[in-house]
């Protein structure tokens, strides 16, 4: 059940991005485009009274057009929120305006969700444009977790916050090495090298505190902590008395690595993957990792490609179905103007332009368009009649970027093992019996 929310979670992540994209690319005249966010508890009578002064305050505005649609906008919001009793318990964010289309026409727009985490912003602004940064807060993981990578050549600060790495620091030390030579001077070198070690520890204790203590709440900004490192100077930092004891408490992991730097930060990551399970990186390249696993291993298990995928999906044999997020590929219902069949396409940005396409390649009969959407937001709404779990991943990881560009950012890990080319070879035979 819980992948089933997870599934759902990550499905209504997607169409929130999509959603911010569209908004954002939207642009109209004047300042008729209304972005309203209400958080929960809030109350619906006070926005309508708030909108009401609106219309007096707008009615003022001298320019007659922009005017005009200042008040249909605002009045657009009212209707919208008279289907509302009270705000949902998530919040409520309503858009609304007239856009200025690609070809230079006007069109109303009037968009309203309830998100599917609460919203904590309260927002009304008249622009010529659509205000999305609050949502992009809703995009943002709730865990976030800080790496210190610590060994003798030097230490690394990053973060890992779903399947976003970042770097926040990093600094090379050159410490002296431990040697039986100096004679009556051996104590004071062994001195002299204890006292750089400590101030190397005392630094890097500094500059956790710096990185990841939030300076307005005197809280850590991190949900958790992993030390990592070759030597004995991660456990060293760990007990020290100069590491802030708000961090001490954070501490998930401390892990051997074979690296320093940035080999060490990805190594840690791979290590702490029982720790950050919840963590959307590590789940990305654990399920990209089983796809290539099946692949490597010929089992037959797999299946990739737009055509071979939609096949199997067809015949119930798909049970994860992993597809990249930015998948640029329309499907398109068309229908044949002699016969009046109905023919489902597939195409690309660049598929699109070529007219033979949309011709029939036996008839040449023009081909109409009936319906276009995008594959991404028909497996959004259909994948649960398949009977699988849908996927998305990025391109940001190592494997993410291997799947989008040497499979096509479409494929899955099926049920049973499957010959797609013994099926392609039945079809072309059963093609062929029915012409004869």
């Amino acid at each position: 059940m819980a992948d089933g929310l997870e599934t759902d979670k990550n499905i209504q992540i997607w169409k929130i991005k999509k959603l911010i994209k569209a908004l954002e690319a939207a642009r109209g005249n004047g300042t008729s485009m209304i972005s309203l966010i209400m958080p929960p508890r809030d109350q619906v009578s006070r926005v309508n009274k708030m909108l009401g002064d609106e219309i007096g305050t707008a009615s003022n505005i001298k320019s007659r057009v922009n005017r005009q649609s200042v008040l249909g906008a605002i009045t657009s919001a009212q209707q919208r929120l008279k289907l509302y009793n009270k705000v949902p318990p998530n919040g409520l964010v309503l858009y609304t305006g007239t856009v200025v289309t690609d070809d230079g026409k006007e069109k109303k727009v009037t968009i309203d969700f309830e998100p599917f985490k609460p919203i904590n912003a309260s927002l009304y602004l008249c622009d010529n444009k659509f205000h999305t940064e609050a949502l992009n807060e809703l995009l943002e993981s709730d865990d976030k977790f800080g790496f210190i990578v610590m060994d003798g050549n030097g230490t690394l600060f990053g973060t890992l916050s779903g399947n976003t790495r970042e770097i926040l620091h990093k600094y090379s030390v050159d410490l002296p090495k431990k040697h039986g030579r100096g004679g009556q001077s051996a104590l004071r070198f062994a001195r002299l090298r204890m006292e750089k070690r400590h101030n190397y520890v005392r630094k890097t204790a500094e500059l956790a505190t710096q990185f990841y203590i939030n300076p307005a709440t005197s809280q850590p900004n991190v949900s958790g902590l992993i030390l990592a490192g070759s030597a004995d100077f991660k456990t060293e930092l760990s007990q020290s008395d100069m590491f802030d004891p708000r961090l001490q408490a954070k501490i998930l992991s401390v892990v051997d690595v074979s690296y320093g730097g940035e080999n060490g930060f990805n190594q840690a990551i791979e290590l702490c993957a029982e720790v950050l399970s919840n963590v959307k990186f590590v789940q990305e390249k654990r399920l990209i990792g089983k796809y290539f696993e099946e692949i490597s291993q010929d089992t037959g298990k797999y299946v990739f490609g737009v055509d071979d995928t939609l096949k199997a999906l067809e015949m119930g044999a798909v049970e994860t179905l992993i597809v990249w997020e930015n998948l640029d590929i329309n499907r398109f219902e068309l229908k044949n103007s002699i016969t009046g069949e109905i023919v489902i396409k597939h195409l690309n940005k660049e598929q699109e332009t070529d007219q033979s396409n949309f011709k029939d390649s036996t008839s040449n009969a023009e081909l109409e368009v009936q319906e276009k959407l995008s594959l991404l937001e028909w497996f959004a709404n259909e994948y649960k009649k398949f009977g699988c779990t849908l996927e998305f991943v990025t391109n940001k990881s190592q494997e993410g970027s291997q799947f989008c560009r040497g499979f096509g950012g479409i494929g899955g890990i099926l049920r049973y093992q499957l010959d797609m080319r013994t099926f392609d070879e039945l079809s072309d035979d059963e093609v062929y019996d029915d012409s004869e």
